[in-house]
């Protein structure tokens, strides 16, 4: 597992938020997209690639009742015939798709590094690939790369040198302690504003520096807080003191954080605007003045000190805490960080602990995914480009349109049809359906690279280059208009998002592809697999966070306050179903999950009316013995096909806004009658929840 600094993180964290989807991220028409660039030197071998994982009616388990556990009896059979690869924590639809846009990836790098004299994003994605894949180099480095920041740490002796420190890092798109970057105004949608978010630790949460059952894993952070302390240099006993100050330095920073549930339930943690001469007065001991300085930007007339008990506890301990745990401190993250472009013994401790102890990952990736993961880190949208050269057809881009107006218009008959909802609100409910826009397989206008200097000998370098590059464009959007082209995922991305700032959906190209849609499958797979994808985003404008957001993207309170107490009423009984799930005996987070469990259960229903409509008339022709509507179902159990280890699964229960795979296949279907009569399931069977158990929102 590479761990991304905390930089330019902002953006995904309020969209994880906001939706749950990197996040966590319509219903206009579909607006006029560029085409992709024609394919030059590129070429994709698709012989190569791995297999789909597509329906098939071999995969049902007839021993399994569909109207008892439909998980089970549509994927059982195929995870109990599948392990988790070596070098994997999951497996399953999206990440054999995943395994795919990395198999394409592979190719495009190789090609990238091959050409002679190349320019531009073939430059940058060859230099990468070059410079990381040369580990003969970087083993003879050693530590030689970090030891000018290292010299520099151990000369931090009071609060005014450690400042600085953080602030110049910073500057560089080196800031382990606190994430800082632009976001849309949450009260002026169209306008940038700068954030400064919660950071600094290691662990997934903060309930892993305070919770007495995850012990173990703050105890094996230490031992590794250590071992990496004394391949930087520190002598054992040294490293092993140095160690158990960290662990002390990131609790106290976890007790003043807020954690995952908290921040997945309440977006509005994020917004706090303050002018910057009252950011300096809350934290004295570190100047915003200052900072907005070091980072070359105009100090704006207010910006959002996100969490502000956390920045406040930064300042006190700026003041009360001995520079030498801060040294430890920022020397660990320092190293830690840049590991997995540094020598063998810091790529494997690396994967030690965040792989295999953390997550359960039995294998270190190979060399050649670990540098396809970096270039996807820090020039993503540069390689995306060549990415959709070979990997996105226009077929594909023109049919998703089609569906993704026919959800739209499924979407807007089941809020004119809501029972529990005032007219009043409705209203406002269709003004935000209105202005919903779709992006679909890649940007309209790619960002611009020129600037980034990269080299085909210097891997770390290459990575400093590329967060810096990306920082400074960043800080360049500071006060500037919204541009609304820009997406938050690039192109090679196995997911999909919405984002309540834009009021937009967004389906990158990798994840257009069989089990979610296939250009060439039946209506039922479609709808069941994609659709549901299309109609679970644009549920997301009305979970319970982003229905906190009005049709212009500000955070607003449009909801009457008997519709409002209505809708509580209605997700607090999916937060109880949820509740109720358990893995290992450990029991799923409702209220964690409660945002992607809401959009599941609207985005099937809807993506089931769209169906409907869409086949109005046509013979229901039974495939393999089974109706469009049993297939529909069929393909959306297939979608959630996933298997973790043990312990990615208790991280995810931990951390994770979406709950466990096999219950996304189950529980949005238990509740439609639509399910328990495509499969003539009786009253009182477990996927047929009636009475007040079943719940109904959008």
């Amino acid at each position: 597992m590479v761990r991304k600094p905390q930089i330019l993180l902002l953006s995904l964290a309020v969209a994880a938020a906001l939706t749950g989807c990197p996040k966590q991220e319509e219903q206009s028409p579909p607006a006029a997209t560029a085409a992709a660039p024609a394919a030059t030197e590129l070429k994709l071998d698709e012989s190569k690639l791995p297999a789909y994982n597509a329906f098939t009616a071999a995969d049902l388990d007839p021993s399994k009742d569909a109207c008892t556990d439909f998980g089970g009896y549509v994927n059982d059979k195929w995870l109990t015939a599948n392990e988790i690869p070596s070098d994997r924590t999951s497996w399953g639809a999206f990440t054999i798709l995943d395994e795919r846009s990395v198999a394409v990836q592979h190719q495009l790098a190789e090609q990238a590094a091959a050409m002679k004299n190349a320019t531009g994003i073939e430059k940058i994605v060859g230099d990468f690939w070059a410079s990381g894949m040369d580990e003969a180099k970087i083993n003879s480095l050693g530590i030689t790369p970090l030891k000018a920041d290292l010299a520099a740490i151990d000369g931090l002796q009071d609060s005014a040198a450690l400042a600085d420190y953080l602030r110049s890092t910073a500057a560089k798109g080196e800031n382990f302690l606190f994430g800082f970057g632009p976001e849309a105004d949450f009260k002026n949608s169209t306008m940038n504003m700068a954030y400064a978010s919660q950071g600094g630790l290691g662990l997934p949460d903060t309930t892993y520096y305070t919770d007495a059952s995850k012990a173990d894993k703050l105890n094996a952070y230490k031992a590794h807080v250590a071992k990496v302390l004394e391949l930087s240099g520190v002598a054992a006993a040294d490293a092993a003191k140095q160690a158990e100050e960290v662990i002390k330095f990131e609790t106290r920073l976890a007790k003043a954080s807020k954690s995952s549930v908290e921040l997945s339930r309440d977006v509005s943690l994020y917004y706090n605007p303050v002018t910057v001469a009252d950011a300096d007065k809350l934290t004295p001991n570190f100047s915003w003045t200052e900072f907005f300085k070091a980072q070359g930007i105009t100090a704006p007339e207010k910006f959002s000190l996100a969490m502000p008990a956390f920045h406040q506890e930064v300042s006190k301990m700026l003041a009360d805490t001995d520079p030498a745990a801060w040294r430890a401190y920022l020397r660990f993250h320092t190293v830690d960080g840049a590991a997995p472009y540094l020598s063998n013994e810091f790529v494997q401790e690396n994967y030690a602990f965040y792989g295999k102890e953390l997550n359960g990952q039995k294998e270190i990736k190979p060399r050649w995914k670990q540098v396809l993961g970096t270039i996807e880190n820090d020039a993503g949208d540069a390689f995306g480009q060549m990415y959709v050269k070979v990997a996105f057809s226009p077929e594909a881009k023109a049919k998703m349109e089609v569906l993704v107006k026919n959800l739209a218009d499924a979407l807007k008959d089941r809020i004119q049809n809501l029972t529990w909802m005032s007219d009043e609100t409705k209203a406002k409910a269709i003004a935000k359906w209105e202005t919903f826009t779709p992006k679909i397989g890649y940007p309209d206008k790619w960002r611009d690279w020129s600037g980034l200097s990269t080299t085909h000998d210097d891997y770390l370098g290459n990575v400093r280059a590329a967060n810096a590059f990306n920082y400074k464009w960043a800080l360049g959007k500071i006060g500037q208009p919204v541009d609304k082209t820009e997406w938050g995922m690039t192109p090679q991305t196995v997911n999909a998002y919405y984002n309540p700032l834009q009021n937009e959906i967004v389906f990158p190209a990798a994840i257009l592809q069989p089990p979610f849609f296939d250009p060439k499958a039946d209506d039922a797979l479609n709808y069941g697999g994609i659709g549901a994808v299309i109609g679970h985003e644009m549920t997301h404008g009305y979970d319970d966070q982003g229905a906190r957001f009005g049709p212009t993207g500000n955070m607003e309170d449009w909801w009457t306050p008997a519709d409002k107490k209505n809708f509580e009423g209605l997700t607090g009984k999916l937060v109880k179903q949820f509740d109720q799930y358990k893995v290992d005996g450990q029991a799923v987070n409702g209220h964690l999950t409660l945002g992607e469990n809401i959009a599941d259960l609207g985005g099937l229903a809807t993506a089931y009316d769209a169906l409907q409509k869409a086949t109005a008339g046509k013979e229901d022709a039974k495939v393999d013995g089974f109706t469009r509507d049993q297939r529909f179902f069929f393909n959306w159990a297939t979608v959630w096909r996933t298997k973790y280890t043990a312990e990615n699964a208790k991280v995810r229960l931990a951390t994770d806004p979406h709950a466990p795979a096999q219950f996304r296949a189950m529980g949005a279907p238990s509740n439609l009658p639509t399910f328990a009569a495509a499969f003539q399931c009786k009253a009182g069977s477990p996927m047929v929840r009636t009475g007040d158990k079943q719940v109904v929102i959008w």
